[in-house]
């Protein structure tokens, strides 16, 4: 039941538009289909850890230092802010071919895109923030293994949510052509006000 929980709560929490669902509609629409699903893979691994975090304990340490939260939320404001900037200004490249790329290209593809996804997530420490709010108000009470089976359903939800964008942005690559070049920019510009949101978000803890 709790690994159920958590694998609805990791697709629920992928729908807003966020650094990794930016990584994976870029990768699908700039590179290839087995780039995307690399990034939301490396994206869903970090949640699924972020969730455990949240699981195994992090929220008595936040609230012993309320000065963090805060700090988290600006850096990832501003980070996110300039990879929303990038991302809207990021020009389309030359279409992937579709022959088959040999085994050492497909495994550095893989593991380039992998290392994306996990570092967007890690490096937003406003994730961290968000899991174990959520993880506090999903398993409040229960035991650790529970608690692991949940943070093992986030990872599953996350991935198929992120599966999910990536798969749609290949289609619509397909259909739209040179007419999907707004894709990136959109994405970009949303989450660059995803980003003016934390930071409010960060001011606000210091003004209350």
């Amino acid at each position: 039941m709790f690994m159920l929980i958590g694998v609805a709560a990791g697709a629920l929490t992928g729908v807003p538009i966020g650094p990794a669902n930016v990584a994976v509609i870029d990768a699908a629409y700039r590179h290839t289909l087995r780039r995307a699903i690399a990034v939301g893979l490396g994206a869903a691994c970090a949640d699924g850890l972020y969730s455990a975090l949240g699981v195994l304990g992090v929220t008595p340490v936040l609230r012993t230092y309320p000065s963090v939260p805060p700090i988290m939320y600006a850096v990832s404001g501003v980070v996110l802010l300039i990879y929303g900037f990038l991302t809207a200004r990021s020009q389309p490249v030359t279409p992937a071919q579709n022959e088959v790329p040999k085994d050492a290209e497909t495994k550095n593809e893989f593991w380039s895109g992998f290392l994306v996804g996990t570092a967007l997530i890690v490096l937003n420490p406003a994730a961290i923030v968000t899991w174990v709010v959520i993880m506090g108000s999903i398993i409040p009470e229960t035991t650790r293994i529970n608690g692991i089976f949940c943070a093992l359903g986030v990872m599953v939800g996350s991935f198929g949510w992120f599966s999910l964008v990536a798969f749609l942005t290949q289609k619509g690559k397909n259909v739209l052509g040179d007419k999907a070049a707004w894709i990136p920019r959109v994405v970009g510009i949303a989450l660059m006000v995803y980003a003016v949101y934390l930071i409010a978000k960060a001011v606000k803890y210091v003004l209350a």
